[in-house]
């Protein structure tokens, strides 16, 4: 058979173009990686904006003055009306969305019930965690509204009241 009709590619031609699809591959990856953790933690930092205004407005109309000591209360519904955070948000902690675990506590809780029968704390705070490769910045926030960043856990360390311990600084 002539040389001249075969149609088609080399061998040496498709591994070339399989070499150049490896090395773009392995230069992408990393931007990859990083745009996927930097959407993480925007989505982090967007959860404790829900919560705390979720918390605003527990503390205004339901809490009677007071907080929800945890996201499964701030998540129970008022009557026919939804709860102050949404589903994604009110599950057994520690919930996990977009690679991050979110916890929510309290260290003054107060005695009584809320409009929606949960439990009712004078103060709050509330972190999230990334899990292992999705995030390097942990983040926190508690009854002043503000959200702190860290390089370590905040859960632990973040008062109820006030800024957290170095070296956990403020992003707003």
């Amino acid at each position: 058979m002539d040389m001249r009709c075969r149609r088609g590619f080399t061998l040496i031609e498709l591994l070339f173009v399989v070499g150049i699809i490896g090395v773009l591959s392995a230069i992408a990856a990393p931007a990859l990686t990083r745009s996927k953790m930097a959407a993480n933690e925007s989505s982090a930092i967007a959860s404790l904006r829900v919560i705390s205004s979720g918390q605003q407005a527990f503390w205004a109309s339901c809490g009677s003055g007071n907080y929800s000591p945890s996201l499964q209360n701030l998540g129970l519904p008022v009557g026919a009306a939804p709860g102050y955070v949404s589903i994604d948000l009110s599950g057994p902690a520690p919930v996990v969305k977009s690679g991050y675990e979110i916890e929510m506590d309290s260290d003054n809780p107060t005695v009584g019930t809320s409009c929606n029968g949960g439990a009712l704390a004078s103060t709050y705070h509330s972190s999230v965690d990334p899990l292992p490769g999705r995030g390097r910045r942990y983040f926190g926030s508690n009854s002043s509204g503000a959200i702190y960043q860290s390089s370590a856990t905040l859960f632990a360390d973040i008062p109820d009241v006030g800024a957290p311990p170095a070296p956990a600084i403020s992003i707003q």
